[in-house]
């Protein structure tokens, strides 16, 4: 059986090294603890986000340009669908007792952010006004220098096997969407 002790890193592309070293390391808190210079004009820069784990980042000279909505969100929440094969958003885990000291980092710093803490549900609009019991984690969107949209989310309470209640769509489905909203 294969077995995963978490995640190494993820590796995203960035507009400008220096601006988002700066916003993960200093911003963010996240020490930056390796860097590569790759051949043919490019970098590879790895910052420590906790628990074993680091965020990277790409950058090349040359690169192509940045394209919301396809592999990005465009503007969350009102348009927050991605491509096939896309990175939707990153989620860092922290405490709840430390989400309201992050988002005044955030606002020190003049980050814009979800203006209210979200509180993730069950229900059908999958947020909820007040916490509640079925709250399963609270968190805050934003996005980073090269509109990567990030999250930092604590979990309320653990899961258990009555959380997955629900089969998988198929490609099939996603067929069919397209056709109703067409």
């Amino acid at each position: 059986m294969l077995k995963t002790a978490g995640i190494n890193h993820i590796a995203l592309v960035c507009r400008d090294m220096a601006e988002t070293s700066r916003f993960y390391a200093e911003i963010l808190g996240m020490p930056l603890v390796k860097t590569v210079e790759l051949p043919g004009g490019g970098q590879h820069f790895f910052f420590d986000c906790g628990g074993g784990s680091t965020v990277a980042f790409f950058w090349w000279a040359d690169g192509p340009p940045a394209a919301p909505g396809i592999a990005s969100v465009k503007a969350f929440p009102y348009d927050a669908k991605t491509a096939v094969g896309s990175m939707n958003h990153l989620a860092f885990h922290m405490e709840d007792a430390a989400l309201e000291a992050a988002i005044g980092r955030l606002e020190a710093a003049g980050v814009p952010h979800t203006p209210a803490v979200v509180k993730h549900d069950d229900s059908a609009m999958g947020v909820a006004a007040e916490m509640h019991d079925g709250v399963f984690v609270r968190s805050v969107y934003f996005t980073d220098p090269n509109g990567i949209m990030l999250e930092f989310a604590a979990f309320t309470k653990p899961f258990v096997a009555a959380d997955v209640r629900h089969t998988a769509a198929t490609a099939a489905d996603r067929v069919d969407a397209q056709k109703v909203d067409a």
